[in-house]
């Protein structure tokens, strides 16, 4: 697709010159690319810009959803994009694996040792991430992994917000646009339950037989020692039975037999919940 298109409004073309003067100052960018809007937006519009000085990453794991990595596989085949297709270690790392509240920064710093050394074969080669300037406002120990290792965020230096990026997608109909947030599947878990590979998939099961059961588009199924815990909207309460929560425990137990229960959340879907005692 073309990421100019010469119906775009003036605050819109506003918007692309800033991004376009960032990568401008980018020799070579590898992008840290998860599926989600921030990043795939990122490596859209850098693409599109210098296709020849972009390469586009993606890690896989078991804390990554397999639509996720369906998304980028399938736009870096329309596009051309240069994808690297990466397992980062992170569930080689013990300190991700106990999840302590820091998580983010050991699962960031995996990632970002990973693509550092691609971004070497390349001379000025830059690893960059998706993140906004709303990002800098919340919990975000992967910031500090990044500031280490030099990684670059072109939205924040163009001072994207969150609304930003998807004015742009939404003006260039992109068909990920509406994409909600989802962070990595591991965010599921509460602070102190272990990362398991068994875990991450009764998290994702669930999740996805709650959105066809319901149509619900915003869901969250935290993992609290033997328990799934089901976060939705206020609105939303009520599409959560006592006969779907019954199915789901016994759906998360066909992927984690030590998960006996599923309740819904006494309050309403919350991002960062999971994160107990974060500073």
């Amino acid at each position: 697709m073309r990421f100019t298109h010469p119906k775009l409004s003036v605050p819109v073309l506003d918007l692309q010159s800033r991004i376009h003067a960032v990568l401008d100052r980018i020799d070579h960018a590898v992008i840290a690319c998860s599926g989600g809007i921030d990043s795939t937006l990122l490596a859209l519009a850098a693409h599109a810009h210098a296709p020849g000085r972009v390469t586009v990453a993606h890690a896989v794991s078991p804390a990554v959803p397999p639509e996720a990595t369906a998304r980028v596989r399938a736009l870096a085949d329309a596009e051309g994009w240069t994808l690297s297709v990466v397992q980062s270690g992170e569930f080689q790392d013990e300190n991700y694996l106990s999840n302590p509240v820091n998580r983010c920064y050991f699962c960031k710093s995996n990632l970002y040792d990973s693509l550092t050394q691609i971004a070497a074969a390349h001379e000025s080669g830059t690893v960059l991430s998706g993140a906004n300037l709303d990002d800098l406002g919340e919990y975000r120990p992967g910031l500090d992994a990044a500031a280490e290792r030099g990684v670059r965020h072109p939205w924040i230096e163009a001072e994207f917000t969150k609304e930003d990026i998807r004015t742009l997608a939404r003006a260039l109909n992109v068909s990920f646009a509406e994409l909600p947030s989802s962070p990595c599947l591991a965010s599921r878990l509460y602070t102190g339950t272990r990362v398991t590979a068994e875990r991450l998939r009764a998290v994702h099961a669930c999740e996805t037989r709650i959105k066809q059961h319901t149509g619900l588009v915003v869901v969250r199924c935290r993992v609290r020692g033997d328990q799934i815990i089901v976060e939705v909207g206020d609105a939303d309460r009520t599409a959560i039975t006592e006969r779907l929560l019954d199915d789901l425990a016994t759906l998360a137990a066909t992927h984690e037999p030590g998960i006996v229960s599923a309740v819904l959340d006494r309050e309403a879907y919350r991002p960062g919940r999971a994160f107990v005692g974060q500073k």
